[in-house]
């Protein structure tokens, strides 16, 4: 078998459907960018059936790709695998991804199926979508929890009606490594036309076994895995790309195997997708979190002063870390300004640079050291800006132990300058109580989560604000930063009420 491992992204499908990581055109379409051009071979850019807008995403990001196959997900039925072809013919190359349950639990309480009925619907389906692609990968959900006996009838069925991947998914993070091991050396022993096809693993993490039950499926044989960056994704999240791809690359002494992936942009891919659902990952998070190259220990800092290999198995620059400190300032010109922001991995139209250079002098005219972390929160709050039908036009705020805390607010509405005064339990609540009152429908909406972080140290350092907001049971999420941690709250605020009124303005469906 081959040494290549498949990396097949789905942080823009599975990562999706986890709360509040919902993610507008403009926000996949960048992320989708940044995963074709770090080398990604698959991304699974949505379910083309479950709403028009995720039929326009999977058509924009088909479009787009310039390396990458393009997938969607589809059901197991005629209609869903037809608008997903519908949606990849942009695609230079396309996939249909189609599934169903082989599990007893979800055979007889989801979809009322004998096993025979399920071999038929897998036959029947898997040979429809074939018209469309020879590039079909069908999944075995909930394949953990079904008999070896059944999956190896179900496995060999599908590659028998076209399947070129077949996907070993563990979709309720239930199995263990030993478990994975067993389930890829029984189908190897028992599927006739096991080499006639690429086998995948779709993990989920909810025992914090996603990594090693994806190393161990690699093991046993599977040569495909699905993940997403920084793990995100339904409960406790999928297997994360960044621990897989670095666990093959620093262990290649036990592990084998290569991927495509430029490593170097891991850490870039990470922070894009923390700025665009808001959630960052926790600091002792493998690969990504902020302290995974810190030392503090004396021991571990003596041994890092008198060689690296002391403490560190990996190199911060080989995951895309700098460490570069005070980059840039007030007097820095444009040429300057563009180098660093693609040495950070960002390449800006010109009118995008435009405004994020004037934003970057303003923020140098506010702060006396601008690092690397400023410009990053400058370049990625631009992600979505284009949903301006609400927008800051000034603020003004009385706090403190005396008197009552109160803002003055104004904000153009849809064209309309709308100004308000308001008292509150604390600025915040002063202030998030004068937005509700001028938007039209955020009464409609709940907050869920406020949150504050310093982009980077000292007290002059920017605040990055996220705020989650429940409408109507899907959850929203808006960020954005500023030196002034009221103004951030605000604009955070008012980026989610843009959202939610994007999302009103489109029709979902309801998928079973």
């Amino acid at each position: 078998m081959s040494d290549k491992i498949v990396i097949f992204d789905t942080t823009l499908r599975d990562g999706e459907q986890s709360p509040g990581m919902s993610m507008n055109l403009e926000e996949k379409l960048l992320m989708a960018e940044t995963l074709d051009f770090m080398g990604v071979d698959v991304i699974e850019a949505g379910f083309a059936m479950a709403s028009n807008g995720d039929f326009e995403s999977v058509q924009a990001v088909a479009r787009q790709a310039k390396n990458a196959i393009v997938c969607s997900l589809a059901r197991a039925k005629p209609a869903d695998i037809e608008r997903a072809a519908e949606a990849l013919k942009p695609a230079k190359r396309g996939r249909i991804h189609t599934f169903i349950s082989t599990s007893p639990i979800h055979l007889q309480y989801q979809f009322k199926l004998t096993e025979e009925e399920a071999l038929a619907v897998i036959k029947e389906t898997v040979a429809f979508a074939r018209r469309f692609t020879d590039d079909v990968e069908w999944s075995a959900m909930d394949a953990t929890r079904t008999s070896h006996e059944f999956l190896a009838r179900a496995v060999e069925t599908a590659i028998s009606a076209g399947a070129t991947t077949i996907n070993i998914p563990d979709t309720v993070g239930f199995a263990t490594p030993m478990d994975i091991t067993e389930y890829f050396t029984n189908l190897r022993k028992n599927v006739q036309n096991f080499d006639k096809a690429i086998f995948s693993f779709h993990g989920h993490n909810d025992l914090g076994l996603g990594t090693a039950n994806a190393l161990a499926a690699i093991m046993a044989g599977a040569r495909q895995i699905e993940c997403t960056i920084n793990g995100i994704g339904e409960r406790a999240g999928n297997t994360a790309l960044e621990e897989v791809v670095m666990a093959l690359k620093v262990r290649k002494d036990r592990l084998r195997f290569d991927t495509g992936i430029k490593t170097e942009h891991i850490t870039r891919a990470s922070r894009l997708i923390q700025s665009i659902t808001g959630q960052a990952v926790q600091v002792n998070k493998a690969i990504v979190g902020a302290n995974a190259f810190a030392h503090e220990s004396g021991i571990h800092q003596d041994g890092m002063l008198k060689h690296a290999g002391t403490y560190e198995i990996m190199t911060p620059e080989s995951v895309g870390l700098t460490r570069s400190n005070l980059v840039m300032g007030k007097h820095s010109g444009r040429h300057a300004f563009r180098e660093k922001l693609k040495e950070l991995g960002f390449e800006l139209g010109d009118n995008a640079f435009e405004d994020v250079f004037a934003r970057f002098k303003d923020l140098a005219d506010k702060k006396k050291d601008v690092y690397d972390d400023d410009l990053i929160a400058l370049v990625e709050p631009r992600v979505g800006s284009g949903e301006k039908a609400i927008s800051l036009v000034s603020m003004q705020v009385a706090c403190g132990t005396e008197g009552a805390q109160k803002v003055t607010l104004a904000l153009q509405v849809e064209g309309e300058t709308k100004t308000i005064e308001m008292e509150g339990n604390g600025p915040v609540d002063a202030l998030f109580k004068a937005i509700r009152a001028l938007v039209p429908g955020s009464e409609d909406t709940q907050l869920k989560l406020y949150q504050v972080h310093a982009v980077t140290q000292g007290t002059d350092a920017q605040a990055e604000v996220t705020v989650r907001l429940d409408a109507a049971g899907t959850l929203i999420n808006g960020n954005a930063s500023d030196v002034d941690t009221l103004v951030a709250s605000a604009l955070a605020y008012i980026n989610a009420l843009a959202k939610v009124d994007t999302l009103r303005n489109k029709e979902v469906k309801t998928i079973c």
